[in-house]
């Protein structure tokens, strides 16, 4: 005997295949950066599978309310100022100009700067309508003009957004008549690397950057 027909099977009314709850989770999911439909739909139903993913609920939460932008260097805290702002054992003369919190993070893992940041909060994408309005920019000269800041150091991302974005806040600090010394991180070949693997930009700068191992006698 056939099965009857009903809406929701062949050319009937659309009916959602999820119940709404789960498809609710779905759509959150989806607002996430580089996060598609399939993967937003693994992702619930892991949540569905394994209760210890509940805390997601829970860290969210504790994230939106109690983490918060830095009065001074604007990155992510809990209090403010912040950890390293609060540090006086910091070299609080050079400023790290960085993009987001997380270069923050990198940085501190290497333990190699003992200065202070600056979170730029992004990077001018024309495309995105991001310019230098949505940036700290504004804040960094402030606080340079406020406080006895020796260098500014670009810790920009080495890509065109970058780039330019060093660019905007060099003219910033220009504009402002402040005197001080700024600089550009380094760039060039990383340790370890093959040359054969390396993108084409890395090697230009590798190559105009170059060091002097031995000088030709004078005459």
């Amino acid at each position: 005997m056939p099965t009857p027909w009903h809406p929701g099977h062949g050319f009937g009314l659309l009916v959602l295949a999820y119940p709404k709850p789960l498809e609710r989770l779905i759509r959150a999911f989806e607002r996430f950066p580089g996060i598609g439909r399939r993967s937003a739909e693994r992702l619930a139903f892991h949540v569905l599978r394994d209760p210890s993913t509940r805390e997601l609920a829970v860290a969210l939460e504790d994230a939106a309310k109690n983490t918060r932008r830095c009065g001074r260097c604007a990155n992510v805290t809990e209090l403010d100022p912040c950890a390293i702002c609060s540090d006086e054992e910091r070299d609080r003369s050079t400023i790290l100009v960085v993009e987001e919190p997380r270069d923050v993070e990198a940085v501190e893992r290497s333990g190699a700067f003992s200065g202070v940041y600056h979170v730029l909060f992004g990077s001018l994408q024309p495309g995105e309508g991001i310019d230098a309005r949505h940036l700290t920019i504004g804040r960094l000269v402030e606080r340079v003009r406020r406080e006895e800041i020796r260098e500014v150091v670009l810790g920009t991302d080495p890509d065109a957004e970058g780039e330019a974005t060093a660019l905007v806040v060099l003219e910033a600090l220009d504009h402002a008549g402040l005197v001080l010394r700024v600089t550009r991180l380094a760039r060039g070949l990383p340790a370890g690397a093959a040359l054969e693997y390396l993108h084409r930009g890395v090697l230009e700068d590798a190559l105009e950057g170059r060091v002097v191992l031995r000088r030709l006698p004078e005459a």
